[in-house]
């Protein structure tokens, strides 16, 4: 007797182990593809809520630099003036003491005056975070906030500093840390033409480490706009970082605006997606912002944002008229 036996024979089963691995690859790619797709649009979104309306109200304080200052053309020297650059712009003289505390104020990377609380220059790139310092005078007749979240009376001058430290709670001990843009505001009081600062005991004291204003920082860059309005360069006007700016000793040009870039990021990391490295941040080549050079780094969406805000009542207007 001839027994028949149906069954698959061995080059069926080769054709269908390929065929299976084909279409489980296939499932395997459409899921990696939406697995990245909504890591991108979560890490999007978060880079949206926490930089871009973030930037947004930040745009907003510094418009309040300035704010009650009958001063037009403002420098380094300009009592209340907007920017914050030397001690003279808080009332402070430089004889018999001047002001201390350097690194509190208008600050670039490169320069001198870290203290505790103030500006380190720390950044997730290998140039390091700039800082700005701004002042303004509560001339509305009602309370204002400032940007630590404190009532700000009639006629309170404030002072209020941005600047990117290690965000509460890190505990990041690679290269790359989670960085954040703080800011801290205080009072100048003034006294006999003095300034003074409120308590340290006192919240709203000026020279603390700070809230955090926008999360996922990883570069901050300040320049400030410069208008000449005399000689051959009336009306034109230049941005420099601070330090070049105190360093024009003659024919010293108003400052009338000033222009931020910041480079920051989303807590999502990105599957299967190259992470950017190099940023072009207000003018400077990208080489100048590359990250630093971490592998326990995770992969993130990363963006650069910048801005110019026109300082209240420092506008330079030069008009030329032909008869």
């Amino acid at each position: 007797m001839n027994d028949h036996q149906a069954g698959f024979t061995l080059i069926e089963l080769m054709i269908s182990l390929v065929l299976g691995l084909i279409v489980s690859a296939a499932v395997i790619q459409v899921y990696l593809i939406n697995v990245k797709t909504s890591s991108i649009q979560a890490s999007g979104s978060e880079l949206q809520d926490a930089s871009v309306f973030g930037l947004q109200q930040l745009e907003k304080s510094i418009r309040l630099a300035n704010l009650g200052n009958p001063t037009t053309a403002i420098d380094g020297t300009t009592p209340n003036g907007g920017i914050v650059l030397t001690g003279l712009n808080l009332g402070i003289p430089v004889l018999p003491t001047p002001y201390p505390n350097t690194g509190y104020l208008t600050r670039r990377a490169g320069d001198s005056g870290v203290g505790a609380n103030g500006w380190s220059g720390i950044s997730n790139t290998n140039t390091n975070s700039d800082q700005l310092t701004i002042q303004y005078t509560n001339i509305t007749g009602a309370p204002m906030i400032d940007c630590e979240g404190a009532v700000a009376a009639v006629n309170d001058i404030v002072v209020e500093r941005y600047f990117v430290r290690q965000a509460t709670g890190d505990i990041s001990t690679g290269a790359i840390k989670d960085l954040a843009l703080a800011c801290d505001a205080g009072r100048v009081n003034k006294t006999g033409g003095i300034a003074t600062f409120t308590p340290s005991s006192d919240s709203k004291n000026f020279g603390q480490a700070g809230q955090e204003f926008i999360v996922n920082v990883d570069q901050f860059k300040v320049l400030l706009g410069a208008q000449y309005t005399t000689g051959a360069n009336a009306g034109q006007t230049i941005y420099l970082p601070s330090s070049a700016y105190s360093a024009i000793m003659t024919g010293k040009p108003a400052i009338t605006s000033v222009k931020i870039g910041l480079i920051v990021h989303g807590s999502t990391p990105i599957i299967g997606s190259a992470e950017q490295s190099e940023f072009a941040l207000l003018g400077q080549l990208p080489a100048n912002n590359k990250l630093k050079t971490d592998s326990s780094s995770k992969k993130k969406v990363r963006s650069t944002y910048e801005t110019t805000t026109l300082l209240r009542n420092a506008r330079v207007v030069n008009i030329n008229t032909s008869l």
